[in-house]
């Protein structure tokens, strides 16, 4: 298996047990003192009872959730930078396709990319793009044919 760029694998391990319920503790800790989008303050306390505040941004925040409920499902999680390029194998992963499909795609002009030599490359910020508006299609036609199925009872 590849691994998608700037891939950093917890300890080369899914997470254990311990840290599933910590980061479940923690995204609920942050849910709770969530207040809209109001900045949220954290206190840490080191081993010296030394106290540090942290500001989260309301943007922040809901990312760093976003982050825990994957770790505390147990799910490995990959971090890509919206301008890191990609390979047409990391894209392919991360799209959950096939290489050869992936270049058809690109191929047809679907996702913007670059010829490095005779390499495409791929910017996460297009690959993103392209991956949101494929779900929203899917979403409509499901939602389409949730509709027509209602209309035949």
């Amino acid at each position: 298996m590849t691994m998608p760029a700037f891939a950093e694998e917890l300890g080369g391990r899914l997470p254990s047990a311990s840290e599933r319920a910590a980061a479940n503790q923690l995204r609920q800790i942050l849910a709770a003192q969530a207040a809209g989008e109001a900045e949220q303050k954290l206190r840490v306390i080191d081993d010296q009872n030394k106290t540090s505040e942290i500001f989260l941004a309301p943007a922040l925040s809901r990312l760093l959730m976003e982050l825990l409920r994957h770790v505390g499902k147990g799910d490995a999680v990959t971090l890509v930078p919206v301008s890191q390029m990609l390979t047409t194998q990391q894209a392919a992963d991360i799209l959950n396709v096939s290489r050869p499909f992936l270049i058809s795609v690109l191929e047809k002009g679907e996702i913007e990319h670059t010829l490095v030599g005779r390499h495409r490359r791929i910017k996460a910020e297009h690959l993103f793009a392209y991956k949101r508006a494929r779900d929203d299609r899917r979403a409509d036609a499901l939602a389409e044919l949730a509709e027509l199925d209602a209309d035949q009872l």
